[in-house]
């Protein structure tokens, strides 16, 4: 069984914050409200870009992390 180390996965949990945050800021954008405004339009369209940006860095940071623990057991 390996060993993990607590404060290398504590690095990812502000990317899950981050990711939830923008979930929920981008249904709150999609209100009736802000229809027709055109910085929430295409604030919509990035977000899924930014959500793949965070996935890929959060598994570079696991990846980096995997690669740290195993050359610590060896």
């Amino acid at each position: 069984m390996k060993n993990h180390s607590t404060k290398s996965e504590l690095k990812i949990i502000p990317l899950v914050l981050l990711a939830i945050v923008l979930v929920v800021a981008g249904h709150f954008l999609m209100k009736p409200i802000f229809h027709n405004t055109a910085w929430v339009e295409y604030s919509l369209a990035l977000l899924p870009f930014i959500l793949i940006a965070l996935v890929i860095w959060a598994f570079r940071i696991a990846i980096k992390n995997e690669n740290n623990n195993d050359d610590r057991t060896d």
